[in-house]
């Protein structure tokens, strides 16, 4: 007997296995299951997280379902590599010891703590460099048996960046590494990142930008996300929604032009073409 997760959408994240499913149940094959977990990242698709719960139960009555994930706080005590995130992708650990005041990690997970290293390329950690030396050693000695180039998606805390964590990355053979610069403060540390980690490509260092919190205006994000490439890096802009939101793309128009423009890579190489042929 096996157990079915089920998911509101496919994004980059997803489970291709044959016992993950996107949206409805199929009418045919059935499967004998005792259990089916649908799993919800987004806020925004709790509603379809629940309406596919039911679905589901009325194609197996004798299953037990259950409605859960991120999205319903859960803290990600357990981590099994390929379950609810397709394999490559891994977490190290949980947790940040950080208190930033539009995070939901610290509420979410609590404080940093460690978990079993499985093996993977994409790290997806809250903050990495925040676990201890050992941990970290461990960790991209894995990375160092993988067939690709590590891929640190969790967003490296550009403090953190000193001369010893630099020179533990520059070890590793990395295909994109993920700064954050979340506020207009947080842009010294991501200079001195940048600059540490020289031995990185623009293309290869690249930065989550947030905007949109509290009195930000769309003029004011246009000018952070413009000095992070002046830094070196490629910013990517994130749009602030909390936990209540309820609907994907409920935010001015405004904002998701500004979103769009910073978030596609080859639109910002275009409009930097001068500084690409420099820098990359």
């Amino acid at each position: 007997m096996r157990s079915l997760r089920v998911f509101p959408r496919r994004t980059s994240y997803t489970p291709t296995d044959g016992l993950a499913f996107v949206g409805d149940p199929p009418l045919f094959p059935r499967y004998a299951v005792t259990a089916i977990n649908v799993s919800v990242v987004f806020s925004w698709d709790r509603v379809a997280g629940e309406r596919l719960a039911e679905a589901w139960q009325a194609q197996y009555p004798e299953a037990t379902v259950r409605v859960g994930g991120p999205a319903y706080d859960d803290p990600g005590d357990m981590f099994m590599p390929g379950e609810y995130v397709k394999a490559g992708i891994v977490h190290t650990s949980r947790g940040c010891n950080n208190k930033c005041p539009w995070c939901v990690v610290p509420q979410r997970e609590g404080r940093l703590r460690l978990l079993p290293l499985t093996e993977g390329y994409v790290v997806s950690d809250n903050n990495l460099l925040q676990c201890p030396r050992e941990h970290r050693l461990a960790v991209y000695e894995m990375l160092s048996r993988q067939s690709k180039g590590a891929e640190f998606r969790g967003g490296i805390d550009a403090r953190l960046v000193n001369a010893e964590t630099a020179a533990e990355l520059r070890d590793v053979r990395i295909t994109e590494l993920f700064l954050a610069a979340d506020s207009e403060a947080g842009l010294g540390a991501l200079s001195r990142a940048s600059e540490r980690l020289h031995f990185l490509t623009r293309r290869q260092k690249r930065c989550y930008v947030l905007v949109g919190w509290q009195d930000d205006t769309p003029e004011r994000a246009a000018s952070r996300l413009e000095a992070c490439w002046q830094m070196g890096v490629l910013p990517f802009a994130q749009y602030f929604r909390g936990p209540e939101t309820i609907a994907r793309f409920d935010y001015p128009r405004a904002w998701r032009e500004l979103v769009r423009t910073w978030s596609r890579p080859a639109a910002m190489m275009a409009s930097h073409a001068e500084a690409v042929k420099c820098n990359c």
